[in-house]
């Protein structure tokens, strides 16, 4: 595309370096600086006094909110300046004062947001991370180098998430949690530090997950933290009883990823809904 679309609105006092490209339909407020390896895809805004630096890539019809910072170098005493970047998926939006720090020669060089996420006000994703879509970060949510999160998380207001920790897919954490082990998909943990208490019913009612789908996981999760046994036991006899759900293979697979860097979160007081009794429903 060319460097700076026709279609593009720029304010008069946006800074926009040579190099940068700037994709059709694309909103620029006032006091907004662009460095010179971005390029904003079609129908991006940036509302007032954005900053976008690095290898920056943010994806169509995202929004950016006032003094976002994007790409900025990471917070590690290892960096020298080398060329490493941002990605953004399309449609996320960015709340006031969110920051994504660009990723380092000690990570995969790129941090990465997927696309239809929310990182309201203050949140901050660290170097390295991968954020998978449709993830929700609350208010001041921080998450340190080399994070992961899966598909649809939701993090809760000041939640803090440590390097190299993984969060499965549709998991929730609590708002406040100290998350320092691994959060097994659709787990929903709270605390500080953070147990797993439980599974995330409520968003997983919430996207049309089967009555079937809750009762096999209710059941796979009391079997691996609520059984007798040891964990590798009951985590091989949970591979037999359940084999063939999609599900629950997931989360088994999950927990025997060779690459981990955290242990497994531990278990609290279990309960399979917030009021702290099972509901067989």
């Amino acid at each position: 595309m060319d460097r700076i679309a026709g279609t593009a609105t720029i304010h008069p006092s946006a800074v926009i370096e040579p190099g940068a490209q700037i994709g059709s339909g694309c909103r620029i407020g006032p006091f907004c600086v662009i460095g010179p390896s971005v390029v904003l895809e079609e129908g991006v805004e940036l509302v007032s006094h954005v900053v976008i630096e690095g290898i920056t890539r943010i994806g169509a019809e995202s929004r950016l909110s006032a003094y976002a910072s994007i790409g900025l170098p990471p917070q590690d005493l290892k960096y020298q300046g080398e060329p490493t970047g941002v990605e953004v998926g399309p449609r996320t939006y960015l709340r006031e004062h969110v920051t994504v720090h660009r990723g380092s020669v000690g990570g995969s060089g790129m941090t990465r947001v997927g696309a239809d996420c929310l990182l309201m006000a203050c949140s901050h994703v660290g170097h390295d991370c991968r954020v998978g879509d449709r993830v929700i970060l609350a208010n001041n949510v921080m998450l340190g180098g080399h994070v992961q999160l899966g598909d649809q998380c939701f993090l809760g207001g000041g939640s803090a998430v440590h390097q190299m920790v993984r969060v499965g897919r549709q998991a929730m954490v609590g708002g406040l949690a100290g998350v320092t082990n691994d959060v097994p998909p659709f787990g929903n943990v709270f605390g500080l530090p953070a147990r797993l208490v439980g599974l995330n019913v409520v968003g997983l009612r919430r996207r049309g997950f089967s009555r079937e789908n809750l009762h096999a996981l209710r059941a796979a999760y009391r079997l691996l933290f609520r059984d007798p046994g040891t964990f590798a036991e009951r985590l091989t006899l949970a591979e037999e009883r359940f084999a063939g759900d999609e599900l629950v293979t997931e989360v088994l697979t999950f927990m025997r990823a060779s690459d981990r860097r955290r242990e497994l979160i531990r278990p609290g007081r279990m309960s399979m809904e917030p009021n702290g009794e099972d509901d067989d429903a």
